[in-house]
């Protein structure tokens, strides 16, 4: 071989890598937030598509507590839970028959409109539990080796974009039935919190919930 080809060779394919990856990034089309806004508001009846507002509120905060809040959440997030209830890993009655019509550009709109919201404060309600849920938060149960939630979500329960959600303010009831269903294994789309829910009792995970209930 002609050793002195090696750095022009190399400096060739550096060049062709660079230009593929130019070509890739113009491929990918930037979510549209306002059309994430007029199917979570008006739905698609063409495509079968049911407006999100109905269940979840307007702009994403939701006034039923059996509905997630999703205002202010990670579009990552949101994104990938919408495709993940087009599996069997969160199979629900009712998210999985909305979402099967959804495309990944539907999914990735949606996601970005409501991450761009603004959410609206919750509050704890059980003053008698508030101090066991923020000490698990915060610091965890060494005893049954259940890590502080703080350390994923934040202090704040603010989480970490396309790695783990923002639970401040989130309803009380919601944020328990999540917990619950990690634990039983009716929601498989995490081993981490399969694993750290069936470690904790129900009364800890009600004091949870509602501890992240009242984070701003």
């Amino acid at each position: 071989m002609n050793h002195a080809f090696l750095p022009f060779a190399r400096s060739l394919f550096a060049a062709l890598l660079a230009l593929s990856s130019v070509a890739y990034a113009a491929d990918v089309k930037k979510p549209d937030a306002a059309k994430g806004e007029a199917l979570y508001t008006n739905g698609d009846a063409a495509r079968n598509i049911t407006a999100c507002v109905s269940c979840h509120g307007a702009a994403g905060n939701s006034t039923i507590a059996q509905n997630p809040t999703l205002a202010g959440q990670h579009a990552a997030y949101i994104a990938k839970q919408l495709a993940d209830f087009k599996t069997p890993a969160r199979n629900n009655p009712v998210m999985t028959a909305m979402a099967q019509p959804l495309t990944e550009t539907d999914m990735q709109n949606i996601a970005a409109y409501l991450d761009a919201q603004a959410p609206k404060a919750g509050a704890a309600k059980n003053k008698d539990t508030v101090m066991l849920g923020k000490q698990i938060y915060r610091g965890g149960i060494a005893e049954k080796r259940v890590p502080a939630c703080a350390s994923c979500h934040g202090a704040s329960g603010a989480g970490i974009p396309a790695q783990y959600p923002r639970l401040a303010g989130q309803h009380q009831d919601y944020t328990l039935a999540q917990l619950v269903g990690f634990s039983n294994r009716t929601r498989k789309n995490s081993e981490t919190m399969d694993t750290i829910a069936r470690r904790m009792s129900d009364d800890e995970m009600k004091a949870v919930a509602d501890y992240v209930a009242g984070l701003k």
